[in-house]
């Protein structure tokens, strides 16, 4: 069995014109939302062997929070660019190809992707990924590789509206 994570990036700010897209650095509902949302999914109990980011500052820093969570390294998270502005067959095929040792990875990036990614995967339409979102897809495939709609669901929305 394989699990990923598709985790968006808490709330980011658009208060300084001045940066580009990329550089966005979280606000102060992100600074709330990530440290409590890792905290609830280490709550959980299933722990990640990777983490994979977007180099997005917004999403980068979401994923700091969770690694710290789960004492991994902010150095051992795995910058992603093509995560950054990616089509959802972008991100699956960027799971498709994670070393099989790995049973489960956390995947940090955006929308409109991820929440398109999870419909893929989904009997219930998910309108929206929020910010901060955690969704949990298991597949009963031993290999990332042959993971698709056959062997593969969502298993679990969360969202910090329904916690905070």
């Amino acid at each position: 069995m394989k699990v990923f994570y598709l985790i968006r990036h808490a709330k980011s700010s658009w208060g300084d014109a001045q940066l580009r897209d990329i550089q966005r650095p979280l606000n102060a509902r992100g600074l709330r939302d990530a440290p409590f949302m890792s905290q609830m999914l280490k709550g959980k109990g299933e722990i990640p062997n990777q983490i994979i980011s977007s180099p997005a500052i917004r999403a980068h820093t979401t994923a700091k929070y969770f690694a710290e969570a789960f004492d991994i390294a902010a150095e051992d998270i795995v910058l992603e660019s093509d995560i950054y502005e990616a089509y959802p067959e972008q991100v699956i095929e960027i799971v498709r190809e994670l070393d099989d040792k790995l049973q489960v990875v956390l995947v940090f990036g955006h929308n409109p992707a991820f929440t398109s990614l999870a419909n893929m995967f989904s009997e219930e339409y998910i309108a929206n990924v929020a910010t901060c979102g955690i969704v949990r897809i298991v597949s009963t495939s031993e290999t990332w590789g042959d993971i698709d709609r056959s062997n593969t669901q969502v298993a679990e929305y969360l969202y910090p509206k329904e916690y905070l």
